[in-house]
């Protein structure tokens, strides 16, 4: 059984062949946690584990009793005040103003399966023995105020996922901070692993150690942000890829967040994670809920490719969901690098006859086609085709595009709009923003109102509409910027406690209405890039725009940090021009290529000025990705060597079965007389003898090798070299990348 309850002791022991999570009910009717790691005996009494202190200037709980107290109690899920002064997992306000709180145990139901959260993305399970959940019921017994925090664990997984529902029963309550899940563990001896950048720089790894005080991640921009990701990991000091203890979570959240670990001065660490609580302020009259997001918990002692991997396969098969869950990604072409907004549909029409010559199955349309949109100061909103442009609107370019054999795809970005539109013209209060005072634009456009659910129900109207009338396989959908006033116009002031919420909540909403209706359509989420890839995100489009930023060598970055949690099948990778758009930088295209492959794969340049020599090397890069994309985007991840640390990185994908393998290996700058250089692959089997193949260029080494040969020896990438795998000549200098195939020969 994974969820089990000792009545005795009141003690429940989640727990399957890998990890135990195990807390019980304190003196005062309190959750308190006592273990989180790799899976424990199961016994009666755990409750020698919880520990109790005196501690001078602690509130205690007990008259006489001075152990017992919250400030140093190791909780599930604390509230500030009662004796604990570090920082809440939740807080509430009743109507006389009063902030304290007594939630004490009253009830609990464990079955079989996992139920879905309304209106929100969550992790599910296809049938109900893959999963145990526990649903643990507390009440204020002075107020009747419930709070029900559901535990589900996965039979087959290290995972274990947190959410709350707050159920007000007689007088109103204003929830003020609501965070998904907590975990209080028992030392500081952890670094904490967050992935941080900006626009065209995003999830790189960043590593620190915990001191006293709060360590945090967070967005307060309306989207999961460029900045930070709704992830932070805590892991060992001696932890790396390959080996070690750490502890990974996840947010299935795509707005506003909070993710913090708290080191007390006793060195408990405390984390939590959820919906951040600037500008939250919930109101709920009796009879009203309010659930949180869902929070993942991953647990690994196999290093940082351990947990990756279980986020990997969770998020790709039981977080994803639809027609293309499972399904080969279509190799792409996007128009947007190879024209921007100057086009017409000749043009259109000879860009995806030259992609169809190369293999490429989809066409994308990208931003231009609508309204009077030249550039990027007008018609968002006016989701009605230009036929200055493209006489005959949609349906008749799509038709054209699927007699050439490729399917057609577009781009949309239904939560924006232009002042410069007649949407804004009609309703300027559908902007979610004060518009009585000076309010900011970026990139000339506004954020419409999600909140409203006549809003959403305008927009779904109208891109219900487009997908009604022509043949679209594919939308990429955008959201190209961040909030920053905000204010939901001609609403009261109780809703703008609720506005930011609310959007996501509009947001995920429209993704439903159309899922339901176009069930067909592939889906590719993008907030100016990689501003919105999240977990939240991939319960409706299972892949995303990775970055803005298409420059190779970035991208090594990029694509390394982001496979922290979010699986190949996820990540739009394309290869694009040279120099490139962005960056400026010369790439060699067999790199460019080498980059995208462990993705989506696809393409972002204009064809129709390629050379000949350029499009039979992409002919054949096609033909390399149909081959090995099922490999790519269902194999098992692992990286090899760091960019952040190196002038050269490496990962491969290897299958379930270990019959097959790629392996790439990538070097930034040509150094000179380098020292001898070697990397053990991962994920083979010992025994078995693979065929390894240079996939990098028209001839390379070709040779075979055991799988221990290959992990405990490793490769030999050195210039010049007479080891293991030799440099091919015309693949040195700047830039360089390798690419092997492996076979296992049985």
């Amino acid at each position: 059984m994974p969820v089990i309850f000792h009545e005795k002791t009141k003690e429940f022991h989640l727990c399957n062949g890998e990890i135990s999570y195990i807390f019980g009910i304190l003196a005062n009717g309190q959750p308190g946690h006592i273990y989180y790691g790799k899976r424990l005996t199961d016994r009666e009494d755990f409750g020698y584990m919880t520990e109790y202190a005196m501690r001078d200037m602690a509130p205690c709980a007990f008259e006489g009793n001075t152990s017992f107290s919250l400030e140093h109690l190791k909780q599930e899920y604390p509230a500030y005040g009662s004796g604990d002064m570090r920082f809440p997992a939740f807080e509430l306000e009743y109507e006389n103003g009063s902030r304290t709180v007594d939630f004490q145990y009253k009830e609990h139901a464990i079955y079989k399966g996992k139920k879905g959260l309304e209106g929100l993305p969550a992790v599910y399970v296809e049938n109900e023995e893959e999963a145990e959940t526990l649903e643990l019921t507390l009440e204020d017994p002075l107020t009747g105020v419930q709070m029900i925090l559901f535990y589900t664990i996965f039979e087959e997984y290290p995972v274990i996922t947190r959410s709350t529902c707050f159920c007000c029963k007689k007088e109103r309550v204003t929830l003020l901070n609501a965070m998904s899940g907590c975990l209080d563990l028992p030392d500081k001896d952890y670094e904490m692993v967050e992935l941080a950048g900006a626009w065209s720089r995003e999830r790189h790894v960043k590593v620190r150690g915990l001191e006293y005080g709060i360590q945090s991640i967070y967005s307060l921009r309306g989207c999961s942000s460029h900045q930070f990701n709704p992830f932070l990991a805590l892991k060992r000091t001696n932890t790396d890829e390959h080996s070690g203890e750490v502890i990974g979570a996840g947010l299935v959240y795509s707005g506003d967040f909070l993710a913090q670990a708290e080191v007390d001065n006793f060195d408990v660490t405390r984390l939590i994670m959820g919906i951040h609580p600037n500008e939250f302020r919930w109101e709920m009259e009796a009879g009203e809920k309010f659930q949180t997001p869902e929070m993942v918990l991953v647990y690994s002692e196999n290093g940082l490719n351990g947990m990756s991997q279980v986020f990997h396969r969770l998020y790709r098969t039981r977080l994803a969901r639809g027609k293309w869950r499972d399904r080969e990604r279509p190799i792409l072409i996007n128009n947007w690098e190879a024209t921007y907004f100057d086009f017409h549909e000749e043009k259109l029409l000879k860009l995806a006859e030259k992609a169809r010559e190369i293999g490429v199955e989809l066409f994308v349309l990208d931003d231009g086609w609508f309204g009077k949109r030249n550039d990027a100061t007008s018609s968002l909103g006016d989701w009605r085709v230009n036929e200055e442009k493209l006489p005959g609107g949609l349906k008749r370019l799509a038709e054209k595009i699927n007699a050439l054999g490729l399917d057609f795809g577009l781009w949309i970005e239904p939560e924006m709009v232009n002042k410069d539109s007649d949407l804004y013209r009609a309703h300027p209060d559908w902007v979610f923003a004060d518009i009585r005072r000076n309010y900011c634009h970026s990139r000339n456009q506004y954020v419409l109102d999600f909140s409203k659910k006549e809003v959403v129900d305008y927009i779904h109207g109208q891109i219900r509409k487009i997908l009604k009338e022509a043949p679209i396989a594919y939308i990429k959908w955008d959201m190209n910027r961040s909030f920053s006033e905000v204010f939901s116009n001609g609403m009261d002031r109780a809703h703008q406690g609720k506005a930011r919420h609310q959007y996501i909540l509009g947001v995920y909403d429209l993704y439903e209405r159309l899922l339901r209706e176009f069930p067909d359509i592939l889906f590719e989420s993008c907030a100016s890039g990689g501003a919105r890839f999240d977990p939240g995100m991939l319960y409706y489009a299972p892949q995303a725009w990775t970055s803005d930023d298409t420059d190779a060598v970035e991208r090594i970055k990029i694509q390394y940090g982001t496979s922290y949690v979010y699986p190949l099948s996820s990540m739009g990778s394309h290869v694009s021009a040279s120099p490139n758009h962005q960056i400026f930088r010369d790439t060699p295209i067999y790199t460019r290529a080498n980059v995208a492959y462990f993705g989506t794969f696809g393409y972002e340049l204009d064809l129709t000025e390629a050379a000949e020599e350029e499009l039979r090397i992409m002919r054949q890069q096609t033909e390399f990705m149909k081959k090995h994309r099922k490999l790519i985007q269902k194999g098992i991840f692992y990286r090899l060597k760091s960019p952040f640390e190196h002038n050269s990185s490496a990962w491969m994908v290897v299958s379930e079965d270990r019959r097959e393998a790629l392996f790439a290996y990538f070097r930034v700058l040509q150094p000179p007389q380098a020292g001898f250089e070697r990397i053990r692959l991962s994920g083979l089997n010992a025994e078995w003898k693979y065929r390894v193949k240079e996939e990098t260029g028209e001839s390379g080494y070709e040779g075979e090798h055991y799988g221990d040969e290959l992990m405990y020896a490793g490769l030999s990438l050195s210039d010049q070299s007479s080891g293991l795998v030799k440099i091919a000549g015309d693949h040195q200098g700047d830039y360089m990348s390798r690419l092997l195939s492996l076979s296992a020969i049985i």
